[in-house]
């Protein structure tokens, strides 16, 4: 079982983290492109957790003994887990890997199926930190996004986990419908109000093979356009710097020493094993790097694991380029920036000077001396272009 210990401080290394994916929720929200399915019966939790520990040893004997700096369980929706369900996925990981006292433990849950008991279990189980999907603090729009629960549920969540867990984040979708940046400011002010130190600000956005996607292409659902996008953001940007909880990450926001350690991994482009349906991975070894991805349908991967000892479809191993590439990527989206030597030391090259230069002189990225590049607040707005313009 993982000890409780206060939180170690964050070395600025990239660490190595643990994913483990919970594909379920107990409905799909129209806006959700995540591996998440719906199922009418009860899950045999018990059968998935001797698969997860299965394709645990997998994954050990890929990355061999490591300190694990970070615990992620996502989804789907990991709160539909049985507390006995989480404790004994922590304690696997804890039977496999080195697991220090007073790592970050993160599990992301929903208000609807919130209850004060099953959050007193998991934070025996050995949970330190909750990430609640509330996504809107008014009923109207928890409705049109598909949510199940209300402002009320969320409320009694946000209090819950307030009292029972060392550190919580939660997630609000904005740029939704119709909605003003008055109105925005308005909700994020309420937000900033209820004590978090963490907070997922995310733009909706339209993936394909969403429900909104079919509504978005028949001109029946309009979201902002690009400038009232971009007063959004700003706003965001405004109002959570004014409560001292700047973007540390284009879409996330905390207080010094409570930004989210799990994907300050995936943005300092560390390693990271993925384990269960649809998990993602990246783990050095013998120098290289190899991206790893799980079978997505739950019952396929499930067999799959129990025949073959873990449900892995995709095996590669990355060229330095694309390890370049990847880290530039990543890197971008934080305000401290990409380590520049890491960069050239993998991809073989300089940034081109006259690309560099136009991204200067444009105000779209700085320097941090000689060792850091990062984007401008202006720059974030492009962020792609300007991955683009650079990775050349």
């Amino acid at each position: 079982m993982l000890t409780d210990a206060p939180l170690l401080p964050d070395t600025g290394e990239p660490g190595f983290g643990l994913y483990v994916h919970w594909p379920f929720c107990a409905a799909k929200c129209p806006y959700c492109d995540f591996n998440s399915h719906v199922r009418h019966t009860p899950v045999d939790q018990q059968r998935f957790t001797q698969a997860f520990l299965k394709e645990m040893d997998t994954m050990r004997s890929l990355t061999g003994p490591r300190t694990v700096t970070s615990i992620f369980l996502g989804g789907g929706t990991p709160s539909l887990m049985d507390p006995a369900t989480v404790e004994a996925i922590l304690d696997g990981i804890a039977a496999r890997w080195h697991t220090p006292a007073g790592i970050e433990v993160t599990m992301e849950a929903n208000p609807s199926s919130v209850e004060a008991e099953r959050f007193c279990g998991y934070r025996s189980a050995g949970v330190n930190r909750v990430s609640l999907g509330v996504q809107a603090l008014n009923d109207r729009d928890l409705k049109f996004l598909g949510r199940l629960h209300d402002v009320a549920d969320a409320l009694k969540a946000i209090r819950l986990a307030r009292e029972i867990f060392p550190r919580m984040s939660f997630d609000l979708i904005y740029a939704r419908p119709n909605q003003t940046v008055e109105e925005w400011e308005r909700e994020l002010n309420e937000a900033v109000s209820y004590a978090v130190d963490h907070l997922s600000l995310y733009q909706l956005t339209i993936e394909e093979g969403t429900a909104f996607y079919g509504l978005h292409k028949a001109g029946k659902l309009i979201v902002p356009d690009g400038d009232q996008s971009a007063a959004l953001y700003e706003a965001t940007q405004s109002i959570t710097e004014g409560f001292g909880m700047p973007a540390y990450e284009v879409s996330n926001h905390a207080k010094p020493g409570a930004e989210s350690r799990h994907n300050l991994t995936y943005w300092r482009y560390g390693d990271y094993a993925g384990i269960g349906p649809g998990a993602h991975g990246r783990i050095s070894r013998d120098r290289t790097k190899i991206a790893t991805a799980t079978e997505r349908m739950p019952e396929r991967w499930l067999e799959q694991v129990e025949a073959n000892g873990h449900g892995m479809v995709e095996h590669e191993i990355l060229e330095r380029e694309e390890q370049a590439d990847e880290l530039l990527l990543m890197g971008l989206r934080l305000r401290e920036g990409v380590d520049l030597a890491r960069w050239q030391q993998l991809s073989g090259r300089f940034p081109n000077p006259a690309r560099e230069q136009f991204l200067l002189e444009h105000g779209f990225i700085e320097r941090l001396g000689n060792s850091r590049l990062r984007c401008t607040p202006a720059g974030m707005l492009i962020l792609d272009a300007v991955v683009a313009d650079l990775a050349c």
